[in-house]
């Protein structure tokens, strides 16, 4: 796989690529949250981004396809599975990324996987999604035990053409992030390079049941609508943790 080069803001690493997978029907919804909470929740070294002042939290439901080790055929069990993430954006040594509270998944290898050599706070959820006339029915509960209880029920679809993001715009801020940030139990905050070409972008409309994703962060959404976008496939490649300068 060899997304644009020009996409990714900073010159690529020199090794390798250790992971390829494929994001699918993936929906972006987002509200405006406030940034002294999301500050309290962050790990020493992040500093939280704003867009024009405002802070942003994302429930982002997708599904995950052809996850695979690089030079491997997809995982048995853990190739295809369904994902549930909350995020908010951050920086750290000017490089721009993603920093997760939580991401339920479908698969318990891909669970355990990811706590293992990638940091992140997965959880064993429950989960289903359905595609019927064009609109996708989203459920997940989480079922880790000793996990705060969270709860999903989203139906969804795309309403417009599709279009790539301007530069500088809110959908560009949201969704063109070429790292993630993960901590151990140590406390040590790592950077993980994520490269893809540009988003292909719709608008979206949805409807949400239920959304108890920020629960247990202590964070109530507002009342008004989210800033939503969908996208139906997007190749994805990462790179293995390296630690940030300092840590």
């Amino acid at each position: 796989m060899k997304p644009a080069q020009n996409f990714h803001p900073w010159p690529l690493p020199k090794r390798a690529w250790s992971m390829r997978m494929v994001w699918e029907d993936l929906l972006f919804a987002h509200w405006p949250a406030p940034a002294a909470q999301l500050r309290a929740l962050l790990p020493d070294g992040l500093e939280l981004e704003t867009f024009e002042g405002e802070a942003w939290i994302g429930v982002v439901p997708f599904r995950m396809n052809e996850t695979r080790w690089r030079g491997l055929p997809p995982f048995p069990g853990a190739g295809s599975f369904l994902e549930l993430n909350v995020r908010t954006y951050v920086n750290a040594g000017n490089k721009p990324g993603v920093w997760f509270f939580s991401l339920d998944a479908s698969s318990r290898l891909a669970v355990r996987a990811a706590r293992s050599f990638f940091h992140l706070p997965y959880f064993d959820a429950t989960m289903r999604c359905e595609e019927n006339d064009g609109w996708f029915r989203y459920e997940s509960l989480r079922t880790h035990r000793g996990a705060a209880p969270a709860e999903f029920l989203a139906r969804y679809r795309p309403v417009e053409s599709v279009f790539e993001a301007k530069p500088g715009s809110l959908e560009s801020w949201l969704t063109s992030r070429c790292c993630l940030y993960a901590a151990d139990r140590k406390k040590r905050l790592y950077r993980g390079e994520v490269h893809h070409a540009p988003w292909p972008l719709q608008r979206a409309e949805a409807e949400f049941p239920s959304n108890r994703m920020t629960d247990g962060l202590g964070i109530r959404l507002p009342d008004t609508p989210p800033h939503l976008l969908f996208s139906k496939r997007l190749e994805v490649v990462v790179w293995t943790l390296e630690a940030v300068n300092g840590n």
